[in-house]
């Protein structure tokens, strides 16, 4: 079963957002961060955000949290109020 790491975060500007998307699509995969899917969910008028990344393991999931829990809060789409993990119940694209 798969796992998903879900964090919120607050103060998350439309610029903030746009710049991590360049990042992102001319990067690689950050190191020791073994996830599958990466979903980003934004609010641009609360300037809130829900960042999704799934894993297929348990290992691959501890092992990400650990890269993502010592990463510098400057990379982060803005400030981190909460860090949730969740087993994937069910996942479809329609």
């Amino acid at each position: 079963m798969a796992i998903a790491r879900v964090v919120s975060f607050d103060n998350v500007s439309r610029d903030r957002v746009e710049q991590l998307k360049r990042d992102i699509s001319e990067g690689q995969q950050p190191e020791g961060i073994p996830a599958t899917e990466l979903v980003v969910l934004h609010d641009p008028e609360a300037e809130k955000s829900l960042v999704i990344l799934y894993f297929e393991t348990e290992a691959d999931y501890q092992r990400g949290n650990e890269a993502l829990n010592a990463m510098p809060a400057g990379d982060t789409p803005g400030e981190r109020t909460s860090v949730t993990r969740y087993d994937v119940a069910m996942r479809m694209t329609m």
